[in-house]
């Protein structure tokens, strides 16, 4: 197998009609169901946290992260984290990963929320959420991480995620 020649960059409002089609390639329709969507759906990623991967001219992953508050406390959530099917498991998703907390980190976020795999994630210093903060709808409890940037931010954490309304 070849080197990928890839470049991990900003999302740009160009990207937005590949992403979706991305997201309907990796995740099917029934994508639009899941709390993590519907809880993205009316506050919109924060472009400055967002980030895709090309290979060449064809975007082959993105990652977005969307402002949330876990209760009273300010936090982003992370999804949906995809890479095109053909080009799974040559690292693409984690280094989304690491440029996306590393932009979060950088801009002073505190708390990353986020529902998925916890053998994958751990990776990365997520962990299980303890009992004390919910999504709105239903969610596997053992999918349901977070990673703290910032030392006691998830224990300041309590009650129902709700997403920030899009700024007008």
């Amino acid at each position: 197998m070849t080197e990928l020649s890839l470049l991990i960059r900003s999302e740009q409002p160009i990207d937005d009609e590949a992403i979706e089609r991305l997201h309907e390639r990796a995740f099917g329709p029934g994508r639009y169901a899941r709390t993590a969507s519907r809880l993205r759906e009316g506050a919109g990623h924060l472009p400055e946290l967002s980030f895709t991967a090309m290979v060449g001219t064809l975007l082959v992953g993105s990652v977005r992260l969307t402002p949330v508050m876990a209760g009273r406390e300010p936090a982003l959530m992370l999804g949906p984290l995809a890479v095109e099917p053909a080009f799974e498991s040559r690292g693409i998703g984690a280094a989304l990963m690491r440029r996306s907390l590393d932009a979060a980190r950088t801009r002073g976020h505190t708390l990353v929320l986020l529902v998925g795999d916890e053998p994958y994630y751990r990776r990365f210093g997520f962990k299980l959420i303890p009992q004390g903060l919910q999504l709105p709808g239903p969610v596997n409890p053992s999918r349901f991480l977070a990673l703290e940037l910032e030392e006691g931010s998830l224990a300041r954490a309590r009650g129902i995620v709700t997403p920030l309304p899009k700024e007008a």
